[in-house]
């Protein structure tokens, strides 16, 4: 008699491996050569660096006003509504810096004065694609930016032309090197590797004061290799929790951000740059801010966003070779596999880096369809319902839903 299918099939991980034990090993794949900053500067640049922006400004304003911007803030983080995604971690009043919980409050504030800095004179960008993009486009809305300046580099010129004509650049310099000068936040938004090598490329042309933030979708790597610079206490690493599988600038648009939660991971001893960069996000793009330990978000969203990708990847690679010819596909097949087309040099360099939390994600997910696979195969019809009806409850309680073929 034929055994099982569930009970005879081979396990992928027969023996799993323990998890990456260095932070920064899983990012070595090698940044393609286009990112890689370029020098010398152009000699056009002011000297005038601004290195004295945030207490200059702090100076022209009195402590009552940055005591009443510091209370609005606390008021804000704690009682404004969030996607359900960061209304469950403010449910646990509190956010994560460094390994240790921290309550939000006045006491995690500090000097309020250093709230000046989240609205830069100069916003820089290394990467002008969709998520690069939509932030210049969302700062150069009239009425938005309050003035902001926004200069950005592409490795490809014209997506840079492109960006300027359109109105998102105030100016496009052919070098990195060039922006980082210029820039009083400079945002990394290249693919992930390339973002770790424009880090240690660009910091020595940044200004003394200059904040530096990533928008990369797997953290520690970048977060590791900051404080590796000694840039800890002027970096914090952000994921905005929005996007598109479409890539390039073509793919941008202003309001990408609004009312969208967006991660801000800070470095040990960093905790004064993440408040900044957050307040950032804030009032400058309408984001939701939520301070989250590097290590607690690669795990994460090695669940909520990596695993959906390789299913909706595996489920599109499944059709593309066994859907028979000719075949149509309802607005199940396609929603489920929207993923799919994302860009897939980007998501090779995401799941690589985050392969030791996704592994074991992945053993699970084998756990679950073993089990549905056990029901199939014995008829049992309860334990299906109870699969089905356990994945309806959630998808319906985190919003949405409904039927699809």
């Amino acid at each position: 008699m034929r055994a099982k299918g569930a009970a005879s099939r081979r396990r992928l991980y027969q023996n799993p491996r323990p998890r990456t034990a260095s932070i920064e090993a899983n990012s070595t794949v090698d940044a393609r050569a286009a990112w890689t900053a370029s020098s010398p500067a152009s000699a056009a640049i002011s000297a005038a660096d601004g290195s004295c922006i945030r207490s200059s400004r702090c100076a022209r304003i009195t402590m009552a006003a940055c005591v009443a911007r510091a209370l609005r803030h606390v008021a804000t983080w704690v009682t404004r509504p969030t996607s359900a995604t960061a209304i469950n971690v403010a449910a646990k009043s509190r956010v994560m810096l460094g390994a240790a919980p921290v309550r939000m409050g006045l006491h995690n504030m500090r000097a309020p004065c250093t709230f000046q800095a989240v609205r830069p004179q100069t916003l820089g960008l290394i990467g002008l694609g969709a998520i690069g993009g939509s932030i210049a486009r969302q700062v150069k809305q009239p009425g938005r930016g309050g003035g902001i300046a926004v200069v950005g580099w592409s490795p490809e010129p014209a997506e840079r032309a492109l960006a300027a004509q359109e109105g998102a650049l105030d100016d496009a310099p052919a070098r990195a090197t060039d922006v980082a000068r210029l820039a009083d936040l400079l945002i990394l938004a290249a693919p992930p590797t390339a973002n770790l090598a424009q880090l240690a490329a660009l910091i020595p042309h940044l200004k003394p004061a200059s904040l530096i933030t990533d928008v990369g979708s797997v953290k520690r790597g970048i977060v590791a290799r900051a404080e590796r610079l000694g840039v800890a206490q002027r970096f914090a690493g952000s994921h905005p929790l929005a996007g598109t599988h479409r890539h390039g600038f073509a793919a941008a648009h202003a309001d990408l951000f609004r009312g969208a939660v967006v991660y801000v991971t800070p470095c040990q001893d960093g905790a004064d740059a993440a408040r900044e960069i957050a307040h950032f996000w804030e009032d400058v793009l309408e984001a939701e801010p939520v301070m989250l330990d590097a290590a607690r978000h690669d795990a994460q969203l090695a669940a909520t966003s990596h695993v959906p990708q390789v299913i909706a990847s595996l489920l599109g690679d499944f059709l593309a070779r066994h859907a028979p010819a000719g075949s149509t596909f309802g607005t199940g097949a396609q929603d489920t596999t929207r993923l799919a087309a994302s860009e897939p040099a980007l998501w090779t360099e995401i799941l690589l880096m985050n392969r030791d939390e996704i592994l074991p994600a992945l053993r699970a997910l084998e756990e679950s369809l073993g089990t549905v696979e056990r029901a199939l195969e014995v008829g049992d019809a309860s334990a299906l319902s109870a699969w089905l009806a356990r994945a309806a409850a959630w998808r319906r309680r985190i919003g949405g839903g409904g039927s699809g073929l």
